[in-house]
C-alpha cells in the first residue's frame, strides 16, 4: 500500500505539454513551457499509428528543448504533442526482483509477469558514499579462476577492469566468473550486447541456479543510445540497493566501452565538441561518476565491480581504456596472441595488476607467486631468441629455470569453462609446480 501511495502522489495535478518543432537525425526539438522542463525530464511524444514514444531532455537550444528517444522515431510528425511524463529517474526494487531480466527502464522482459515494487525509491543517478565514511576493502574474494585468484587477487569491494579486444574471450571469462565467484548477489548489465548472445549467456552461463541469485539488465546493440546508457545506471542502482541491504554484491557490466559509445552518440547529437577519438568531455566526466559508485559501502554490504572494456584495435592505451584504468583498483589484460596459442582464459598475468596485492595474499604464498612471475618474465624477455634456437642451454641459469618452468605454468593457467579452482587450491597447485625452489626461497627469507 505504501508503494501504491507513492505512485498516486507522483501523478501530476495538471498536464504540461509542448509540441514537436523539428526532428534532425535522432534529435527532437520541442517548443513549449521550457521552464517546466529540465535536463533529464521525460516526455511522451504522440505518433501516428503507434504507441507514444518516451523521450528525454538532454539539452536546450534557441528556445527549444532538445530530446532524444528511447525507441524508434517512426511516425512522429511536426506539431505532435509531447506531454511531460512523471519522473522515471527513480526505481523501487525489491528482493523479488532476483531471478528476473529487465530492460534499462526497469521493465520485465522475461515474460514472467510484472515486477513487485518495493517501498523505497532508489535514484538511478546516486552519488557514491562519502570517501571518508566508506569501509576498506574486505578479505579476498574467490573468483574460481586460477589466473585471477593467484596473480590478480580481488578483494570484496574492489573494482577491476577486464581489458580485451573483440574475440579474445572476454565473454567466456565473464561466464566463468558468474558460475564460480563467491558472492551473495549478482547484478549483471549487458550493455550493447549482441542479441544472439543474451539468451546464451542467461541459459548456458548463468543457468537456473545462478539466475535465482541474480538480476540481469539488458540493452542490446540495436537499442537507442539512451537505453544503453540508462542500462549502466540501472545496473549500478540495483547493486546499490542490495548493498544497502547488507549483501556482498558482485556487479558486472559488459561493457563500459559501449556505455561510453552511447554517451558519445548523445553528446555529439546535442552539439558537444568532440575531444579524443570523437569522445566528448561529458563521457570522461560520466565514467568516474558511474564507476565510483561501486566499492565498499558505509555499512556491512559492499559492491565488488568487474567491468569489461572493449579495447579498439587491440590498443590498450586508447582513450576509454586509459581513463578507466586510472579510475579502477586494478586491471586484467587479455591478449590476442595468448588466445591464438590456444591458452584460455587468455590473461597476461605479467600485465595484469590488482592494487590490493600483495597485502591480501597469505604471507606463506607470496614467494611462490613472485617466483612464478619472475620465471614467466625471464622467459618472455628471451622468448624470441629461444624460439629461434639461438639460445644455448647452460648459458644462463635463470633462463634455463625459466624455460623449464614456463611450460608447466602455462598448463597451470589453462582452465576450461566449466572448471572451478578455489583460492587455497590455486596456491597449493602453484607451490607443487615450483616445488623445492619456493621452499628454499622461503627458508632464505626466514
Amino acid at each position: 500500500m505504501k508503494a501504491l501511495k507513492q505512485e498516486l502522489l507522483s501523478i501530476p495535478a495538471r498536464k504540461i505539454f509542448g509540441r514537436v518543432k523539428a526532428v534532425q537525425g535522432v534529435m527532437i526539438e520541442i517548443a513549449g513551457p521550457l521552464s517546466a522542463f529540465g535536463i533529464g525530464s521525460r516526455l511522451l511524444v504522440e505518433r501516428e499509428g503507434g504507441s507514444d514514444i518516451l523521450v528525454e531532455v538532454v539539452g536546450f537550444k534557441e528556445g527549444a528543448a532538445l530530446a532524444m528517444p528511447y525507441g524508434s522515431l517512426e511516425g512522429i510528425s511536426m506539431g505532435a504533442k509531447a506531454v511531460l511524463h512523471k519522473s522515471n529517474n527513480d526505481i523501487t526494487p525489491s528482493k523479488s526482483w532476483l531471478g528476473r531480466i529487465v530492460n534499462a527502464l526497469g521493465e520485465p522482459i522475461d515474460g514472467k509477469g510484472p515486477l513487485i515494487s518495493g517501498e523505497e525509491k532508489i535514484s538511478l543517478r546516486n552519488t557514491p558514499p562519502p570517501a571518508h565514511q566508506r569501509n576498506r576493502v574486505g578479505v579476498p574474494m574467490d573468483l574460481g579462476v586460477k589466473a585471477l585468484n593467484c596473480f590478480a587477487t580481488c578483494c570484496i569491494g574492489q573494482r577491476l577492469g577486464i581489458f580485451a579486444g573483440s574475440g579474445v574471450g572476454k565473454s567466456v571469462l565473464m561466464s566463468m566468473l558468474t558460475k564460480n565467484a563467491e558472492a551473495d548477489i549478482f547484478v549483471i548489465g549487458l550493455i550493447g550486447e549482441r542479441g544472439r548472445e543474451v539468451q546464451e549467456f542467461i541459459v548456458d552461463n548463468l543457468g537456473e541456479e545462478g539466475l535465482k541469485r541474480a538480476i540481469v539488465v539488458v540493452a542490446t546493440s540495436d537499442e537507442a543510445a539512451l537505453m544503453r546508457r540508462q542500462a549502466a545506471y540501472m545496473t549500478m542502482s540495483l547493486a546499490e540497493y542490495f548493498r544497502d541491504q547488507g549483501q556482498n554484491v558482485l556487479c558486472m557490466i559488459d561493457s563500459i566501452t559501449r556505455f561510453a559509445m552511447a554517451g558519445r552518440e548523445i553528446g555529439l547529437s546535442v552539439g558537444e565538441p568532440p575531444a579524443t577519438k570523437g569522445y566528448t568531455p561529458t563521457v570522461f566526466a560520466e565514467l568516474p561518476r558511474l564507476l565510483e559508485r561501486a566499492g565498499p559501502g558505509t555499512g556491512e554490504g559492499s559492491i565488488t565491480g568487474l567491468f569489461t572494456v572493449l579495447v579498439e584495435g587491440d590498443d590498450h592505451n586508447e582513450p576509454i581504456s586509459d581513463a578507466v584504468r586510472g579510475i579502477l583498483d586494478g586491471h586484467i589484460v587479455m591478449e590476442r596472441a595468448i588466445a591464438e596459442r590456444g591458452r584460455y582464459p587468455a590473461i597476461n598475468v605479467l600485465k595484469s595488476i590488482s592494487r590490493t596485492m600483495p597485502e591480501c595474499v597469505p604471507e606463506q604464498y607470496r614467494a611462490s607467486i613472485n617466483q612464478a612471475k619472475q620465471y614467466m618474465s625471464t622467459f618472455y624477455d628471451m622468448e624470441e631468441i629461444i624460439r629461434m634456437g639461438v639460445y644455448r642451454p647452460g648459458s644462463n641459469p635463470e633462463t634455463d629455470a625459466a624455460i623449464a618452468y614456463t611450460e608447466r605454468l602455462e598448463r597451470y593457467l589453462q582452465q576450461g569453462k566449466g572448471e572451478k579452482t578455489s583460492l587455497e587450491e590455486c596456491y597449493q597447485q602453484l607451490e607443487q609446480i615450483l616445488g623445492e625452489d619456493c621452499q628454499n626461497i622461503n627458508d632464505e627469507q626466514v
